[in-house]
């Protein structure tokens, strides 16, 4: 038996201050209501992902208006849940509907007069920002249950993708603090511990990422989960649910005007102001406050509110006044959960309203987006990009693997190819054309703009592919010939050739991003390894081999398991590097294989400093490159712990970006008996500060105060608050630095410029004693991305990393995070490095 309610009447029920059943009136009361499969009425208690799928599992099976798909898993392996929910007629034909879709966009062919909108609504990627997640419970009952005229237009005119929890393990991680201290009365003081999260709290995902600045970047399996659907639907509205500190009220877009990424077309804001409308309204029929214009922006398009507006899309920021658990007190009065949930469902259900409403509006819109895109690419100057990298083919294909899940075309050269004085070698350089639909995206992938016309930023200002993964790019003005291209490019992995056996000794280089990756698992077989510390050459089989410094050698005489060589070939299969058989330890050049001049390489045992006081998402990403790049899980303990621990287990100490200074002398005592046995002691940005000021690093400092000193601030306005405080501050941008490569910290490293990543003011000083500066910024450092003026002539004569002996151990220090958001692929080495090659230079200081 159906039955039919109004909206306003929904959520009239819903709003009222004695109602928490969060359900229509009366609605198809075959459907299965969230009380009856949660076991509590919505905003009652926090629902876990687990909870909130069965209700997805058993609406969907009950529901002619939805389908539920699994379309990927977190770390922790919790399911990815995506409901499409429209008529029934529309699920049917799903797939037409789709490629029509995508054909009218990208392709240019007919839009169809009933085609329908694509309307994308992803809930809580920040895991303790649940509102959304709970409220997305309540819009899918709806949608399925509602039986009026308003809801059978809407499911008539739009495919609706519904993402209910973007970051599951950190919204779990959320839901049991919250649900663990809920009271049999909620607390609403804010010091109760409900409303305080432990370090690293729910935000973030299992690696303390925020997933909400990886759509473009792509290195976490949710966020290549989520951008696979959302390439395969292009769709045409996306709203972004979030939530804010609790003292606010409601926010949706349009931001900040003059904070727009340059490339996204003038309409894209219309629309968005004229979606805006449909959310005013409804929150005013709520009596809700909101406002909009006043805070955030649109700029840094790896960001879910600003990656679709690059596409064609128009993507909508939402962000709640968050309770952070069942109620806390605000300056509007008494925040409830139940509050937070009903707004995130008003704006849900005004943005389907619009979407419907602007239905024709928007799709014409996003296939005149692409179509001018076209146009641009054929009238632009420049015609494409060239990517050419030799030494490392795994560095080189995890960029191009994250160019082609944005659906970027690339082009491998099958013959060498010159443009002006520059070459392009072929099968290691590449193409990527503009006159292509992701024109745009491509465009900001590449960008290394310095200044902009509003140069404060609520995130980075720069986010180059290429310099992240240390590739080397160039713009160039005509195209390569069709004939001298291979089809888009594809993962190929090589397939690995056998060892031939009885050989002297085996090695491989150290320049491929694998070879971190075959090392640890070499010395976890307990195979013996040197690594050369200059380059050399070697007889193998096939000749003479060349053979660079940091090259890995396995030689026989050194082995001491029986099956030593059947570990070695078990290990070597599972991966795509040459490995080369060495028929004689005498050397054509270079050292023979039983110098000196073969540095010791032993398996790394990391203690990672992570805990309070901890920046959590510079632990977190060091956690992870270290896993992923060098296959070494590290020890994590908190700081407060140092005196307990027995340093002796570990051969380094990795010190994040954090606050140190609870650790006194008998902390810097102690570190520096374990350095003086041999221990390798890392440290960046705030944790190489530490080693300055504790003088175990012998290096002097800039502090941010003295940084913010160069920028005048005198004959200020107060309205000019905002605007100094954003050129004192660098928000994130590029920097050029130089290596020394013939130091061990930079083995692997084929080019001497480095691209690194800084959003902070600290800065190394260099060192006045021989061999410790290993890199420097160059002396016109600024790569991409906005820098105060005053700050480049500072940063120029500046260090990037420093590194000398402390008794037998070693101190390194980096200025910058080498692992920024996980993607800076290039400097990454240097961390790597340190690990396996930390020990195998020596550096005085006195």
């Amino acid at each position: 038996m159906k039955y039919y309610i109004t909206l306003s009447a929904f959520l009239l029920s819903f709003c009222s201050a004695a109602a928490t059943t969060y359900v229509p009136a009366v609605t198809d009361s075959s459907l299965p209501t969230p009380q009856q499969v949660l076991g509590f009425q919505v905003g009652e208690w926090h629902a876990r992902h687990d909870q909130i799928q069965r209700y997805f599992e058993q609406l969907a099976a009950a529901s002619g208006r939805a389908q539920l798909e699994v379309i990927g898993y977190t770390h922790e392996q919790r399911p990815l849940l995506q409901m499409i929910i429209s008529s029934e007629q529309n699920l049917q034909r799903l797939d037409q509907i789709r490629q029509q879709h995508i054909a009218a966009a990208r392709r240019g062919e007919e839009l169809r007069s009933d085609a329908p909108v694509i309307i994308w609504l992803g809930y809580s990627v920040h895991g303790n920002e649940p509102s959304g997640a709970n409220a997305a419970v309540l819009l899918a009952q709806y949608l399925a249950a509602a039986d009026n005229d308003e809801v059978r237009n809407w499911l008539n005119n739009a495919v609706i993708l519904l993402q209910p929890t973007l970051n599951p393990d950190g919204h779990d991680r959320f839901a049991l603090w919250a649900n663990m201290h809920k009271g049999a009365a909620p607390v609403a003081d804010p010091q109760h511990r409900e409303h305080n999260e432990p370090w690293p709290n729910g935000r973030p995902n299992h690696y303390w990422f925020d997933l909400n600045r990886d759509w473009l970047l792509l290195q976490h399996p949710e966020s290549r989960a989520r951008i696979a659907q959302y390439q395969q639907w292009l769709p045409n509205v996306v709203g972004d649910y979030h939530e804010m500190g609790t003292n606010s009220s409601y926010f949706f877009q349009p931001g900040i005007p003059s904070r727009n990424y340059p490339l996204t077309p003038k309409r894209n804001f219309e629309l968005t102001s004229a979606l805006a409308k449909y959310h005013a309204a409804a929150l005013d029929q709520a009596g809700q406050l909101y406002y909009t214009e006043e805070s955030f922006d649109d700029f840094y398009v790896g960001k879910g509110s600003t990656y679709p507006d690059i596409q064609g899309s128009v993507g909508i920021l939402f962000e709640q006044a968050s309770s952070r658990g069942h109620l806390q007190d605000s300056i509007n009065g008494p925040l409830s959960f139940s509050a937070t949930i009903q707004n995130q469902l008003t704006t849900s259900l005004s943005t389907i309203r619009g979407a419907v409403d602007n239905r024709r509006e928007l799709l014409s819109y996003q296939q005149e987006f692409y179509k001018s895109a076209q146009q641009q690419a054929k009238n632009s100057k420049v015609k494409g990009y060239m990517l050419t990298e030799s030494a490392d083919q795994t560095r080189l294909a995890a960029l191009l693997d994250i160019l082609q899940r944005h659906h970027v075309e690339v082009y491998q050269l099958s013959r060498d190819w010159q443009d002006e004085n520059e070459k392009y070698p072929a099968l290691s350089s590449y193409y990527v054309p503009l006159q292509q639909p992701q024109y745009r995206l491509i465009k900001a992938m590449f960008s290394t703009e310095k200044n902009f016309p509003d140069n404060t930023f609520y995130d980075v200002s720069a986010w180059t592919l290429p310099h992240a993964y240390n590739i080397s790019f160039d713009t160039v003005n005509r195209e390569p010939a069709q004939s001298g291209l291979t089809e888009t490019w594809q993962t190929r992995p090589a397939e690995p050739a056998a060892l031939p056996m009885g050989a002297y000794a085996y090695a491989f280089s150290w320049q491929d991003q694998q070879a971190p990756l075959l090392l640890h698992a070499l010395l976890t077989e307990k195979l013996v390894v040197r690594s050369a510390m200059a380059n050399f050459t070697a007889l193998s089989g096939n000749g003479e081999v060349s053979l660079p410094a940091g090259t890995m050698v396995i030689a026989a005489g050194l082995q001491q398991q029986a099956d030593w060589f059947n570990r070695l070939q078990r290990v070597q299969q599972r991966f795509s590097l040459p490995v080369y058989a060495i028929n004689s330890g005498l050397t054509p050049q270079g050292s023979d294989l039983g110098s000196n001049n073969f540095a010791v390489v032993n398996l790394p045992k990391v203690l990672l400093m992570a805990g309070p006081g901890i920046n959590s998402t510079e632990a977190g990403e060091v956690w992870y490159n270290l896993e992923r790049l060098a296959g070494v899980s590290p020890s994590m303990a908190e700081p407060q712990q140092l005196k307990q621990l027995d340093l002796t287990r570990y051969s380094h100490i990795v010190l994040p970006d954090g606050n140190y200074s609870g650790w006194q002398d008998a902390e810097v005592n102690q570190l520096k008996r374990w350095l003086d046995n041999g221990g390798v002691l890392w440290g960046h940005k705030r944790g190489a500060a530490w080693l300055a000021q504790t003088g175990l690093l012998k290096a002097d400092v800039w502090q941010g105060a003295e940084m913010s000193s160069l920028i005048p601030n005198n004959d200020l306005s107060y309205k000019d608050k905002e605007l100094l405080a954003g050129k004192q501050r660098i928000a994130g941008a590029i920097y050029q630095a130089e290596l020394d490569l013939s130091h061990p910290l930079t083995f692997g490293f084929t080019r001497a410029t480095l691209p690194v990543f800084k959003n902070s003011t600290f800065l190394l000083q260099p060192s006045g004693f021989p061999f410790v500066n290993v890199a420097l910024y160059s002396a016109t450092p600024q790569l991409a991305g906005y820098t105060a003026p005053e700050y480049v002539p500072r940063i120029s004569q500046s260090a990037v990393l420093l590194a000398h002996n402390v008794g037998k151990g070693r101190v390194i220090a980096m200025s910058d995070n080498p692992v920024f958001r996980g993607y800076f692929y290039g400097s990454s080495r240097l961390l790597v490095n340190a690990l396996y090659l930390g020990s195998s230079f020596s550096t005085a200081t006195n």
